[in-house]
């Protein structure tokens, strides 16, 4: 099987290309930004999937579905929001189509306007406080602690798959709390249970943040975010957690009555990952052969091929696989035998070197004579030849050595990553040579920020949560400055 990947150490942006593609993991549509996520691709999603929403649901939420079309005047009420997404709305005006009189073809039915253009959402907040408005009147009704699974679309001019496309599938969890300490505990929580997430399910190490008010969602009062770092050096924001504050429920004039009896405005929160995570993961732990997978999101865990001469043999080998496979699914793992004849063994390799698949177990003549078979793990290319006797407690043990492995070889990364800055030349340089997380003084306006980011494409990724007060000067205005804040170039 031939992979044809760009080597990432090249070009790192066609070798990300490459390997969406050729793993079978998405690919462009005829829409122009738009992908179409391919079964394989979509089954590392749907693992994702299901870790994430069985741990929203431990965490009290319940999930729901609210309409795609958002009235335009909804994104009106809340004045930050509808600045930050203005520009990435796609909008809805007519209803019907018709044939065209000169017979040139279909046209839109001018008669067919909408009285009030509709909005694809880009993101739910109006629709559902407005729907909120109806089901909040007492402090009874509080919390709502509810989560959708969805797609949404900006506009982007600049696409690129799982990272950045015009539609992109999500979760986007929407709370309405009694007080602020409530509304801004749920945000934390969430933001843990995505970082938790990223470590434990995708061995990838990220760093717990606070956005700068340039930064910010849009209409939030806090943004919250994790922050990981790629193999070619640069940030990528790989999930965001937002106190809204009291904002969208005065917008829609959601109160409730409390205990007291006196009226308040609801506390909101809102909270989303989406298909970027897919981007994430292939770009932290992938090699030049191909897609690299920790066990805990691969859809295939263990593949076994057979290796044989005649029916018989084969016959033989299959015995052995089928019962194998059967115990290893008893123990919750995912198994693949792959006994088709119309590919060779080599080609199998190499197929499934390509896809990530984590172990690979390979079954010849030989091994029926000896009571062996042959690992190769995929993480560090290395084989083995052992017994098949306790083989599936090894297998067990295995996987879970590849998930550790993985994130401690992205941590050392990270760690290789990251510096300390403390003059402009200096923060410059790093960016230039080294890349990576830069540590530096930055005196907290939104001016400075800003030359900073049209200078060097650094950003602000985050103020993280640990960081520890250290008087300083900033690197670009000399101001006095009480803490380092993490920059970065990223995706």
């Amino acid at each position: 099987m031939s992979k044809d990947l760009t080597k990432r150490s090249e070009n790192y942006s066609q070798w990300y290309n490459d390997l969406v593609l050729k793993a079978d993991l998405a690919e462009n549509s005829a829409v122009r930004g738009c992908m179409v996520i391919k079964p394989y691709g979509y089954s590392i999603w749907e693992m994702m999937q299901a870790a994430l929403d069985k741990r929203f649901k431990e965490t009290g939420h319940s999930n729901a579905y609210f309409p795609l079309f958002i009235p335009k005047s909804f994104f009106t009420k809340e004045a930050s929001h509808v600045q930050g997404f203005a520009k990435e709305c796609a909008v809805v005006t007519h209803y019907r189509l018709k044939n065209a009189e000169d017979g040139s073809g279909i046209i839109v039915d001018e008669d067919a306007k909408l009285e009030e253009e509709l909005i694809v959402r880009p993101t739910s907040e109006t629709i559902i406080w407005h729907t909120y408005r109806g089901w909040i009147q007492s402090y009874r009704d509080l919390p709502i602690l509810v989560n959708q699974w969805a797609n949404v679309v900006r506009w982007e001019m600049r696409t690129r798959l799982f990272l950045r496309t015009a539609e992109f599938l999500w979760q986007e969890g929407h709370t309405a709390h009694a007080t602020a300490d409530e509304a801004i505990a749920e945000t934390e929580q969430m933001l843990n249970v995505y970082a938790e997430f990223a470590e434990k399910y995708m061995a990838i190490p990220v760093i717990k943040g606070i956005k700068t008010a340039n930064e910010r969602f849009a209409g939030a009062i806090e943004t919250y975010c994790i922050e990981a770092m790629m193999q070619d050096g640069k940030a990528l924001q790989a999930g965001t957690s937002h106190f809204l504050g009291q904002n969208f429920a005065k917008a829609f004039d959601v109160k409730f009555t409390g205990k007291d009896g006196a009226q308040d405005y609801v506390w909101a929160t809102s909270w989303g990952v989406s298909t970027r995570l897919m981007g994430a993961l292939i770009m932290t732990h992938s090699d030049d052969q191909g897609l690299v997978l920790p066990p805990k999101l691969a859809p295939i865990q263990v593949v076994i091929v057979p290796i044989y001469k005649g029916e018989e043999q084969l016959a033989q080998i299959n015995d052995i696989a089928f019962n194998l496979k059967a115990t290893l699914q008893n123990k919750g793992i995912s198994v693949k035998y792959d006994n088709r004849d119309t590919q060779r063994p080599g080609f199998k390799f190499a197929e499934y070197e390509l896809k990530g698949v984590p172990v690979r177990i390979a079954i010849g003549g030989r091994d029926l004579e000896n009571g062996t078979l042959e690992i190769a793990r995929r993480d560090t290319k290395e084989k083995e030849t052992v017994s098949q006797v306790g083989i599936e407690e090894r297998i067990e043990k295995l996987l879970i050595e590849i998930q550790e492995t993985l994130y401690q070889k992205a941590l050392l990364l990270q760690t290789n990553m990251t510096h300390s800055a403390n003059s402009y030349d200096e923060f410059k340089s790093i960016l230039e040579t080294k890349g990576g997380f830069v540590y530096a003084h930055w005196d907290g306006t939104t001016e400075t920020e800003l030359k900073i980011k049209e200078e060097t494409k650094a950003t602000i990724r985050c103020i993280p949560l640990d960081n520890k007060k250290e008087d300083g000067k900033c690197i670009y205005s000399g101001k006095m400055s009480t803490q380092r804040v993490l920059f970065a170039k990223s995706y």
